[in-house]
């Protein structure tokens, strides 16, 4: 009997007539009879997918949708003793630049298998802990945190649970867990290095928040020490923190300007705040970069259709996602040890700085 053959045999004793009663759920056995091979064969293709060919994965794979087989979750976990699911928890659904993390992150984790559990904390640290409790309780397989500012609690419970865990965003010789994202402070000392190049020494920032954010901590550490190393003074004034929005880069914009000596050029803590600063200099009559040059950091997709189109920094958001994923699944398939890794930032040379005049 031809595989079409055995298709329409097993869908038609897998279904009843609608009487009421609910239709059988195809098996194991069934999508082993269809797609011609052992039940072991399809564990393993379900399971295991990576320990099976391409081309007999693809088959075991086209027999499911056509069955519409849909494996049990508890059966799975308890008889490899996994979930089969990784946690994440991210600060903010308001800032775009996570979602191409997360995506990269769910789209590897997918290929291999697992769902990711998205989990949200606004920045608020009692409730990150009950998070990361939750997951944990959920028999999660793995977790991955934004940064490496946490509570002192998650980073007791992941330990107390023994599961894999990679911060992801950051940079530290010696992290908690694996940390796998770039060196802020650099990425932001390259771009002051770049404004002072151009003649700039008035130069003022306009900082994400820094409470429970170590990536804008490093980030104006970054462009203090570049001042520093280029001999320029620190000027408290010149340095404000505000929230991610367009309304707050404004507001740090007027902010700055208020000053008796008003910078030059401004580096951005995030791309969001650069364009407030950049909306409420276009407002103000202050032609950008003639009169000021502003910096962004995030490299946002729409920064290069801004006019003038934002210099920025890229934050290489898929591959750190992509290479959290597979540092996580290598670990749960064979023991490979999670391993740290930096990426490059590269600054993006653009249209907002110029030479100071």
């Amino acid at each position: 009997m031809t595989g079409d053959n055995n298709i329409t045999e097993v869908a038609r004793r897998t279904r009843r007539r609608r009487t009421g009663a609910a239709a059988k759920k195809p098996t194991v056995a069934d999508i082993a009879r269809a797609a011609g091979v052992s039940t072991a064969t399809v564990s393993r293709a379900l399971n295991k997918p990576d320990a099976v060919s391409a081309k007999l994965r693809n088959k075991v794979a086209r027999k499911v949708r056509e069955l519409g087989y849909v494996p049990s979750g508890a059966a799975r976990a308890l008889a490899s003793n996994r979930s089969f699911t990784i946690g994440t928890v991210i600060p903010t659904l308001n800032n775009a630049i996570f979602a191409a993390s997360v995506d990269a992150f769910e789209e590897t984790l997918s290929r291999h298998g697992y769902t990711l559990l998205v989990t949200v904390s606004n920045y608020d640290r009692p409730h990150e802990i009950e998070q990361v409790r939750r997951l944990l309780e959920r028999g999660v397989d793995g977790l991955m945190l934004i940064g490496l500012d946490h509570p002192e609690e998650v980073w007791q419970m992941i330990e107390r649970s023994a599961c894999p865990a990679v911060a992801i965003w950051g940079h530290n010789d010696k992290p908690r867990v694996p940390c796998i994202g770039f060196d802020n402070a650099a990425a932001a000392e390259h771009a002051v290095d770049h404004l002072v190049e151009l003649g700039h020494r008035r130069i003022g920032m306009v900082a994400g928040l820094s409470f429970g954010n170590d990536r804008a901590r490093a980030r104006r550490a970054g462009v203090e020490r570049a001042l520093a190393k280029h001999g320029l003074p620190v000027v408290p004034a010149l340095f404000t923190e505000k929230a991610y929005s367009h309304d707050y880069g404004r507001d740090g914009l007027t902010e700055l300007l208020s000053h008796g000596a008003p910078p030059t050029a401004i580096m951005c803590g995030n791309d969001v705040l650069a364009m407030g600063v950049m909306f409420e200099a276009r407002d103000r009559g202050i032609a950008i970069p003639d009169d000021l040059s502003v910096v962004g950091f995030d490299n946002l997709p729409i920064t290069s259709q801004l006019r003038p189109a934002l210099t920025t920094i890229e934050v290489p958001s898929v591959p750190i996602g992509m290479a959290s994923a597979n540092a996580i699944v290598a670990y749960l398939t064979d023991g490979s040890p999670i391993q740290s890794k930096s990426f490059p930032a590269p600054f993006v040379m653009r249209a907002t700085t110029q030479s100071v005049r």
